[in-house]
Order: structure tokens, then sequence, then C-alpha cells
């Protein structure tokens, strides 16, 4: 009889161990951070996806108006914010071309207060171009000014549109 209590008290020793471990690990694994999501939720996501690198002219030129592959109608107004270093004299240039690339309209975006700074400055522009057949798409090129004309100094960047 003694035997049985033995190995009895043997085996829920081991039980007893087990549980404890388990419990341990578990207090542990609830007690972790959740990673956000990029929805906003405190779900864990299964793979965290990389994200995409800026392009360097993002950090110079932000536009705010037209929102790329919306429908744009004349006369069209451009606002957004450029770094000093992307105008000269206040003023950049801007283009518009067809489907085809054929520039319909070239404008200046201008400051809309001190340029010589290397933050942020408002600025505006006005195109007016030819009504456009229904549908039809096109591209808003803002230029960053470059009066030395070395190709290390071009950069720009192209917002697709709709007519």
């Amino acid at each position: 009889m003694s035997l049985i209590f033995y190995c009895m008290k043997r085996t829920f020793s081991w039980f007893g161990v087990i549980a404890l471990i388990i419990a341990i690990v578990a207090f542990f694994w609830l007690q972790r951070a959740p990673v956000p999501t990029p929805t906003g939720s405190n779900e864990t996501p299964d793979v965290i996806q990389p994200q995409p690198k800026p392009s360097p002219e993002a950090d110079m030129i932000q536009v705010a108006l037209p929102i790329p592959n919306t429908q744009i109608t004349s006369p069209l107004v451009v606002t957004g914010k450029a770094r000093g270093g992307w105008y000269f004299e206040a003023s950049f240039p801007i283009e518009l071309r067809d489907s085809n690339n054929v520039v319909m309209v070239t404008t200046t975006g201008q400051a809309q207060s001190d340029w010589m700074t290397d933050s942020f400055v408002p600025f505006t522009a006005t195109l007016t171009f030819p009504a456009q057949p229904l549908g039809s798409t096109g591209t808003l090129i803002l230029k960053k000014d470059n009066p030395s004309g070395l190709p290390q100094n071009e950069a720009s960047i192209s917002i697709p549109v709709q007519f």
C-alpha cells in the first residue's frame, strides 16, 4: 500500500511542476506588449510589412491639391508646400501634360511667404488649360527650379490626373 502512495505522490509532484511551468510561460506570454498594426488596431500582426522609403523629393515638396488620380478641370489650383531650396526667386516651374506627354500649359508655383529658408514654405499656382476628352489622363509635373542647369540639381515630382 505504501508503494502505491509513493507512486501517486511522485506522479502528482511531476504534474504540479509541469502545471507550474505552463502557468509561468502563459503569464509572460500574455504580458507581452501588442505591436500596433497599420490599421491602428491592437492585434499583433503575423508579418510586419516593411514601409516603403519616401523619395528624396517627398522631403522637399508636398502637394495638397490636386490629389493623385483625381479628375481636374480648368482652371486648376495647385497648392502645397516646398522647402526653400525648391524655389528660385520665390517660384518654380509647373507643367501639365496630356496623355501623349505633350505639354498643354506651363506656369510657376509662387511662394506665399519668405522662401529663403530650409523649412517648408506654402505655394500656390493656377493653370488654365483647354478642355480634354472626358476620362483621358495627364500628368502634372512640379519641377525644382534649377537656374544652374546642372543635371545633379534637377528634381521633380509627377502627379497623375484625369480630365
